[in-house]
């Protein structure tokens, strides 16, 4: 395997951590690099889903975009482990609640990640495939979170393929199975992870409600959800 990929420019493995933060918004990833990484240095700008490695209380640590949906983390992150040899990836992200107990800006940690996608068709398994977190980085994530008094809840997210699906009541199937919130990308981030044997682990924000129908802004969505970011960065 050579690089740069397709998607990502870099021409030397090293510049790339072995621990990446996984934002699907690019601007989140310039947030967290600006505001938490020391020396940042930016390392892909190919279309624009930017990323920078930098120190965290002496950790190299990087921070890159995935963008929207499961096709498009499951391009980067497949690149980051195969061509780049990254071992820890962890998703942060937003979500939309579909329990009552789930309000704005709670923490969700995603245990499993139960799916519409047809993502695990790739594997030919003769079964119904359950994408799955590690244990190592959940464990700490929750551990850190305890020492911080951040409150989380954890346990099984949908990673969907559709946003503004035609059956408009389908989450509340979801929801009467116990899923937490929905989101569009852990599934594929498991899978990747699973199938190569590395690390990974999805933290979100509560960024709206289905149930209640609240939401936040496009910019808290970007700038405003640092619990979580600690979180990650403090696993990492």
């Amino acid at each position: 395997m050579s690089i740069p990929t397709a998607h990502i420019e870099v021409k030397e493995s090293d510049v790339i951590a072995e621990t990446v933060l996984l934002p699907g918004d690019p601007l989140r990833a310039k947030f967290i690099a600006e505001n938490f990484l020391e020396n940042p240095v930016q390392f892909n700008t190919v279309r624009n889903m930017f990323g920078f490695t930098g120190t965290y209380k002496g950790k190299k640590i990087s921070v890159m975009g995935s963008g929207m949906g499961m096709a498009s983390i499951g391009i980067y992150s497949y690149e980051l482990i195969h061509f780049y040899g990254v071992k820890n990836l962890i998703r942060v992200g937003s979500c939309g609640a579909f329990q009552p107990n789930l309000n704005l800006y709670d923490i969700v940690i995603g245990m499993s990640a139960s799916t519409n996608s047809n993502y695990a068709s790739q594997y030919n398994l003769p079964g119904s495939y359950a994408p799955t977190a590690s244990y190592t980085l959940l464990k700490k994530a929750v551990d850190i979170a305890e020492d911080k008094g951040y409150d989380v809840n954890v346990g099984n997210i949908l990673s969907s393929d559709i946003f503004y699906d035609d059956d408009a009541d389908a989450w509340k199937r979801w929801a009467k199975m116990g899923v937490l919130a929905v989101e569009m990308e852990a599934a594929a981030l498991y899978m990747n992870a699973n199938r190569a044997g590395v690390n990974a682990l999805t933290i979100l924000t509560v960024s709206d409600s289905l149930v209640t129908h609240e939401q936040t802004t496009s910019e808290e969505r970007q700038t405003a959800f640092t619990k979580m970011m600690e979180i990650a960065l403090e696993l990492a």
